[in-house]
């Protein structure tokens, strides 16, 4: 009986593993060096020219435009690390290429991969469950202080981390708690998206500020508009209020000269008609997408209405959504009326224009669905504010997890070493083969530790053993004191106690990490073929 034939390439076995492997320690030996307060950037510049210079891993792996199938697993699970939790994206990376490594080897060793999937799987529950119960300290015990110091530790690694991390680590935790809503069962949720980013260069990081109220980077459409309203009812429209015009394609013939004047006059009487339905509905400030006729302001500015105009998109939707208003794309009812229905409007306490360094800005006080605020961040150039665009949206991200998940814990390498030695401990009363996928998991942990001591320019060989040792002695010696908050202090290359030092992350984050690295790297460890599908050129889709 001849062979299966496959119309394609087929490779199988071992060197489809490995090279999977190879591929993902590749990805995540790129972003490696830049793990840890001391990491360093990378520059990254498209096939247009435009540069990008940052550290943050998911947005190094998605501009990388990686192309191979297994390492592209790597720069999904980054993303998916971006949204679930905001922070933590180089460290998931780093640790699910180290657990395929490691996999791997055990591969190479005879031990089948359904072992190495059951055994790094019960790795990550019984380290879960640890990080719970051992491991995590509630924020309630710690005060404001310990949110603080959790978007510090996350800005100590950004390119706001040296003498301004105290400044917006403070911002970063007013904008979060300026954003609190209530919701059912008398808990709180933090909507980050109703805290609005603005970046102006010029100045330097110390001049940003932060904004009451949903900050507009737009003005007055017209310097006769008033400068202040309250209350505000506002309009969101994505609507053209200029004047209207004829299709493409579309042509009039008029002979006469009169009745040129009249199909002008229809075409403002149109753009008239829907102002006045907005206006006479109570709107008194008007928000489109769209443009708006200077000779239509003048009805604006008779009715004492402020009217913005080419408003962003993202922005006319957040304070929408802020507001409570509805955003409208279609005036006209079945008849050809410029209807509005006033339901439409959102309503905020006032809302008034100020100017902020060079610019005007448009600030919405107290909105009436979602609390908002704006941070105004100010950099020497566009990169750097770019770049703390980022690192300021990180440090948001843990204190909402933080103050969502109401646990915390130390940081510096004190999780993973903790959880490396309970692993081995864990590992040795097994009697199965899954002893040494867990007990090659525990290993793997270390790499976040290592690869934060080399970042510093320490001996990371030195500092992991003795951080093992301390480690060891919490968990199995009780006469000793708890040190299972020690981790590394990598400015002196040192232990100390990380948590009473204020170097904590959310312990969602962690968890998360751990959870993530195991799952990608159970995906790839998984695969034992890969066969790259040619089609036919008649492919069955065409009779001949």
């Amino acid at each position: 009986m001849s062979g299966l034939v496959i119309d394609g390439q087929r490779e199988s076995g071992q060197d489809v593993r490995t090279g999977n492997v190879t591929a993902c320690v590749a990805v995540s030996n790129i972003v490696k060096s830049s793990l840890g307060p001391v990491g360093l950037d990378k520059m990254l510049v498209d096939e247009v020219g435009d540069v990008t210079v940052t550290n943050d891993g998911a947005t190094i792996l998605r501009l990388l435009e990686v192309e191979h199938p297994a390492a592209k697993v790597l720069t999904e699970l980054a993303a998916q690390q971006d949204e679930e939790v905001g922070d933590g994206t180089t460290s998931v990376v780093i640790l699910a290429a180290e657990l395929l490594r490691r996999g791997n080897e055990l591969v190479r060793s005879r031990i089948h991969p359904t072992n190495i999937v059951a055994g790094y799987r019960w790795a990550m529950r019984e380290g879960c469950k640890y990080l719970k119960d051992n491991l995590a300290t509630p924020v309630d015990k710690l005060g404001k202080e310990c949110l603080v110091n959790a978007a510090k530790t996350s800005l100590s690694s950004k390119i706001l981390g040296s003498a301004e991390s105290e400044m917006f680590a403070n911002m970063a935790v007013d904008a979060v708690l300026a954003v609190k809503t209530p919701t059912t069962g008398g808990k709180y949720k933090y909507p980050i998206d109703a805290i609005h980013v603005l970046k102006a260069q010029g100045k330097s990081a110390r001049e940003s500020e932060l904004l009451p109220g949903y900050a507009l980077n737009k003005a007055r459409s017209s310097q006769l508009m008033p400068q202040r309203i309250a209350p505000a009812r506002i309009a969101c429209l994505d609507i053209d209020l200029r004047r209207a015009k004829m299709k493409m394609g579309v042509s009039i013939l008029i002979e006469d000269p009169e009745e040129l004047n009249k199909a002008q006059e229809k075409e403002l009487d149109i753009t008239r008609d829907r102002i006045n339905a907005v206006l006479k509905a109570g709107a008194n400030v008007i928000l489109t997408t769209k443009g708006i006729d200077d000779a239509a302001l003048k009805y604006f500015v008779e009715a004492g209405a402020i009217a913005v105009r080419r408003v962003s998109e993202r922005d006319i939707n957040r304070i929408a959504k802020a507001t409570g208003a509805t955003v409208e794309v279609a005036m006209a009812d079945l008849s050809g009326e410029e209807t509005f229905d006033p339901s439409l409007l959102g309503s905020a306490e006032e809302i008034y224009e100020e100017r902020i360094r060079d610019d005007n800005v448009l600030i919405l006080k107290k909105c009436k669905s979602t609390a908002a605020c704006s941070v105004l961040l100010r950099g020497p150039n566009e990169y750097m504010c770019d770049e703390m665009s980022r690192s300021f949206h990180d440090a948001v991200c843990v204190v909402k997890r933080t103050l969502e998940s109401n646990y915390v814990v130390a940081g510096g390498g004190a999780v993973e070493a903790a959880l490396s030695i309970h692993l081995e401990n864990f590992a040795k009363m097994l009697g199965s083969r899954e002893q040494l996928a867990i007990a090659q998991f525990a290993e793997a942990l270390l790499v976040i530790p290592k690869t934060l001591a080399i970042n510093a320019a320490k001996d990371s060989t030195d500092l992991v053993a003795k951080l093992k040792a301390v480690h060891h002695a919490a968990q199995n010696d009780d006469s000793k004191a708890n040190f299972s908050t020690f981790g590394l202090d990598l400015q002196a290359g040192t232990l100390r106690d990380n948590l009473a030092k204020g170097v904590i992350e959310p312990a969602m984050s962690k968890k998360k990490i751990i959870q993530f690295a195991t799952e990608a790297a159970l995906t790839i460890i998984r695969i034992d073929d890969l066969i790259t599908i040619r089609k036919n050129e008649n492919d069955g889709s065409s009779p001949y």
